[in-house]
């Protein structure tokens, strides 16, 4: 009888593993940010909103490529994440990197720096003004530090990356001390919620 129970048990433990039920590895935010919504600055120079990229999950972080070690971390980071799913996975992924630091980062600058971190990975920026009010509708901020004598400054950003579902919900964010698998378990866990495999 207890051999029973106990594999009664043990069978109850796995499914509950299996299902939905277990906490996200990045913070849950579902529910307390509005929706994915922007209108910026390709690489190509063409204005790119939102809907470009809608049925995707998207990842948006802010940045600069001049950032000396935060930036690069976190793209090469999300990067190994993304190339862990399966291949059919890994194109429903895709890495919105704005940078919040326009007058450096040209279209061009911004296209040789985003591709160097992959195929899933788009470099938009805009006027200061959108940049400000895209951060706020986020509620994080962005600032200038004073430039050195050669002109060179630094810019003060958020380290975390906000995920957003298919339906462009906002649902995931990921701090900067999260790894690669813990990120790709949580897309691969959207994933399956959309295509429910």
């Amino acid at each position: 009888m207890k051999t029973g129970l106990a594999a009664l048990l043990a069978a109850l433990a796995l499914l509950a593993g299996c299902g939905n039920n277990q906490p996200w590895h990045g913070k849950d935010i579902s529910g307390l940010m509005p929706e994915l919504a922007f209108e910026l600055t390709g690489t190509n120079g063409q204005t790119v909103t939102a809907s470009d990229s809608a049925g995707q999950l998207r990842l948006l972080y802010f940045g600069f490529t001049s950032c000396p070690d935060v930036c690069p971390d976190t793209l090469a980071r999300l990067r190994v994440a993304i190339n862990q799913l399966p291949e059919a996975k890994r194109e429903q992924v895709e890495v919105l990197f704005v940078s919040v630091d326009p007058k450096r980062d040209t279209p061009e600058r911004l296209a040789s720096y985003v591709n160097f971190f992959g195929e899933h990975v788009t470099g938009l920026t805009g006027t200061e003004a959108q940049l400000r009010a895209l951060s706020k509708r986020y509620r994080t901020t962005f600032g200038y530090d004073e430039p050195d004598e050669n002109g060179n400054y630094n810019v003060s950003h958020s380290s975390a990356v906000y995920v957003f579902d298919h339906q462009g919900r906002a649902r995931l964010l990921m701090r900067p001390d999260l790894s690669a698998q813990a990120i790709s378990e949580d897309l691969a866990r959207l994933s399956r919620e959309h295509t429910g495999t």
